[in-house]
């Protein structure tokens, strides 16, 4: 249902966001519950290391928590979570690299501009293996992709927020999220070409391995 142009859910959302302003634990602590898995899964996907992603989450809801009253609606809470949870797991990344800084924004290495022709891929990788294999292989497959890129598929074709959503939520220009996107896609299709080494699955087989990663 929409009232005034804003979803019941989201409306209901943002009068929990509100409660939780004046003081409310008890709205805080229901916000929490509704996304601290989506959040772990982010910091997991980006960190690539449990205790780190573990690391982030909690200090993704403190700063939240300690920083709610910055929170103005324009954009969804969770946009504005994720956005946090970004920056609290670039920041593990930075200390576990050694590196001063680490920008989900930064320069394209040399080459990744140009389109890798893929392999023709013989036989449909779902004839050889189950949903439970197939979603272990996509998995590795995301986990494989360079951080810059694995996020930005992990947030919109995984966690499904919308490309205007994955910019706020990282802090780029709508153009930057399209461009990362398609080339995330290109990484994962030559690392799940390696895999399976055979034709591309038909769009339904495409469909449900989509789906058996979701659940």
């Amino acid at each position: 249902m929409v009232i005034n142009g804003i979803d019941q859910a989201a409306r209901v959302e943002l009068d929990t966001v509100h409660r939780a302003q004046t003081g409310n634990r008890e709205a805080f602590t229901g916000l929490v519950k509704t996304y601290q898995r989506r959040i772990y899964a982010l910091t997991r996907q980006i960190t690539q290391n449990e205790q780190d992603a573990e690391d982030a989450l909690q200090d993704t809801f403190l700063k939240a928590y300690l920083h709610l009253g910055k929170f103005e609606g324009r954009a969804r809470f969770y946009t504005w979570l994720t956005r946090i949870a970004v920056n609290e797991s670039i920041a593990r990344l930075r200390i576990r690299s050694g590196k001063r800084e680490v920008s989900l924004d930064e320069p394209l290495q040399h080459g990744d501009d140009a389109v890798h022709e893929v392999a023709v891929w013989y036989g449909n990788p779902e004839e050889r293996h189950s949903q439970t294999e197939l979603r272990g292989i996509l998995n590795q497959s995301i986990a494989g992709l360079p951080a810059i890129y694995r996020t930005v598929f992990w947030l919109r074709d995984v966690d499904e927020l919308s490309i205007e959503e994955t910019a706020a939520a990282l802090g780029v220009s709508v153009p930057a999220v399209k461009t990362r996107l398609v080339r995330a896609r290109l990484l994962l299709r030559e690392r799940l070409t390696k895999r399976f080494n055979g034709r591309p699955p038909s769009r339904e087989s495409a469909t449900s391995s989509s789906a058996a990663h979701r659940q």
